[in-house]
């Protein structure tokens, strides 16, 4: 995983950034506010504290991404978005 790359399990899911592809809408970060947030440098990253929320939530914040920078992986390891 590169440096640019950010992963965290959330609600049984595995959530990965590419700050590499990330072009800062702002998308996820309205769908899901407590898991998303725009940094300083307006790429998206995780915020601090990442409490589980609805799935079917999640996966859509980040599904809704423009550029694809949002992975999400079930708990085997497949990958469901995009």
């Amino acid at each position: 995983m590169s440096e640019e790359t950010r992963e965290r399990t959330i609600s049984g899911v595995t959530v990965k950034i590419d700050r590499a592809l990330c072009i800062g809408s702002g998308n996820c970060t309205n769908l899901a506010p407590e898991i998303f947030e725009i940094d300083d440098q307006n790429l998206v990253d995780f915020q601090d504290e990442t409490p589980d929320i609805d799935q079917g939530r999640l996966v859509e914040s980040c599904a809704i991404c423009p550029v694809d920078a949002l992975i999400v992986e079930d708990e085997d390891g497949e990958q469901i978005v995009p």
